[in-house]
């Protein structure tokens, strides 16, 4: 199976939700690019500007992320850019 080349990934605080649901606005943004390799969650593996993560190419799901090496602080989430038009 193909696997995109690269994503760019959304660094977003949960905790600026709106009542409405919506999410706050990225305070980071990272292009990452396939390693060709699998993470331990099973799904490809993609790294690039400070960001590493295993996306769920069929779904563009962020199943695991390291943020400059370090699990993701509560109150923050990581995803792929709405419309990515960089996913190959």
């Amino acid at each position: 199976m193909s696997h995109p080349q690269n994503y760019e990934l959304l660094l977003i605080p949960d905790h600026s939700r709106t009542r409405t649901g919506a999410p706050g606005r990225p305070i980071r943004s990272a292009i990452v690019t396939a390693t060709g390799e699998t993470g331990a969650s099973g799904y490809p593996r993609y790294t690039g500007q400070g960001m590493e993560a295993d996306i769920d190419p069929e779904t563009r799901t962020v199943e695991a992320v390291l943020i400059d090496g370090e699990e993701l602080d509560p109150g923050l989430s990581v995803q792929v850019a709405e419309g990515d038009r960089r996913a190959s």
